[in-house]
Order: C-alpha cells, then sequence, then structure tokens
C-alpha cells in the first residue's frame, strides 16, 4: 500500500470521530449512566468538539502534528480519566508517526500499537479489564490487515465487555454489579476506529 495518509487524512478521520461522538453522545453516557459518572459521552461530546474547532483553526501540517494538536485538546478539555487516555492514545501515536508528510496503513499499526501500549501503561490495564482496552488492543492487531478489520475487531471487542466484571476505573467499585453493561469506554473507542474506517472508505 501505498503512503497515502497525509495530514489532511488525519484532520478529516478526527473531524468524522467529532461527528460520530456528537451523534452517540447520549447513547455512550447512557452507557455509563449504572456504571460510571453518567457524564462520559457529554464529557467527549465537548472534547472533540474542541479538537474541531483546533484543525479547523491550526491545520497542522504532518500526521504527527495533528494528532499531537488533537491529544492536547482532550486532555485539556475532557473531565474524568477519558481526556487523558484518550490524549495519550493520540499523542503516543503521532510521536510514533515521526515527522513523514504520509504514512501507510502498516505503518499507522504500528504506530497506534505503541498509542494502545501507552494508553496500557498510564491506567494500568489490560485486556479483558472491561475498559477502552478491549476495543483498542484487537483493533490495532487488525489494522495491519485491513481498516474494514479493525473497525470490526473494535465494535466486537467492546460488545465483548458486556459480560465482564469490570476491574478498572469507576466501574470496578460495583464489582458484579459492572457485569451486563457494555463499557461506555470501549464503546467511544470502537466509535474512534470506525470513524478511522469510514474516513478511508472514502478516500483511499
Amino acid at each position: 500500500m501505498s503512503a497515502g495518509l497525509d495530514a489532511a487524512f488525519f484532520r478529516s478521520w478526527l473531524v468524522e470521530a467529532a461527528s460520530v461522538i456528537d451523534r452517540e453522545a447520549d447513547r455512550l453516557t447512557a452507557l455509563d449512566s449504572p456504571i460510571g459518572d453518567a457524564d462520559h459521552g457529554g464529557n467527549l461530546r465537548r472534547g472533540f468538539a474542541a479538537v474541531r474547532q483546533a484543525l479547523e483553526e491550526e491545520r497542522p501540517a504532518t500526521p504527527a502534528a495533528v494528532l499531537a494538536l488533537a491529544g492536547r485538546r482532550l486532555v485539556s478539555t475532557v473531565g474524568g480519566a477519558s481526556g487523558p487516555l484518550y490524549g495519550t492514545l493520540l499523542r503516543r501515536t503521532g510521536k510514533a508517526l515521526g515527522e513523514a508528510q504520509a504514512v501507510n496503513r502498516e505503518e499507522l499499526a504500528v504506530a497506534l500499537r505503541q498509542g494502545v501500549e501507552a494508553v496500557a501503561a498510564l491506567g494500568g490495564g489490560a485486556a479483558g479489564d472491561k475498559t477502552m482496552l478491549d476495543a483498542l488492543i484487537p483493533a490495532a492487531d487488525s489494522l495491519g490487515t485491513s481498516f474494514a478489520a479493525a473497525r470490526t475487531a473494535a465494535r466486537d471487542g467492546a460488545r465483548a465487555t458486556a459480560p465482564l466484571r469490570a476491574r478498572k476505573g469507576r466501574a470496578s467499585y460495583l464489582g458484579e454489579r459492572s457485569v451486563g453493561h457494555q463499557d461506555p469506554g470501549a464503546t467511544s473507542a470502537s466509535l474512534l476506529i470506525a470513524a478511522l474506517a469510514d474516513t478511508a472508505d472514502g478516500t483511499i
């Protein structure tokens, strides 16, 4: 695959993500209500709206710069744990891409995996803990195959959190009562990956 993922692609991805999060914010909050603080959707809606505004105003020139700006804006505008976690994901992924003007899907897959590892280190989580990692880990592992495979893996990973008992975050305080609820963080992560795949569908 040619190196066709440039700054414009990454801007389009994050703008699409902002639109998806805006549409799905109420559902994310509904998922968060029984096992969290009922603010996940609203927090992410605010954060990604700020990302969209920042990208329109500053228009960074490289993929890494796009992700770094988005990550910083999420950290500064999203409340709770989600801001630092999503900010870390994007900034570490961008750092791994270096100063390239454009990258290919395989290079993005390697960089995303480093971003996911940074999220795991920050939150002390792992697969099966009922967190965003349950969507992000399979997505990163599948992105080397195709964008569509990453989208499917993230979606399936998020859905698979429902029967799990939470071992990290606010939901872990509920013990067995966390079972039966799909994790909102994994769900929002799956939306981010779906936006990535949708953007690729439209440009590649």
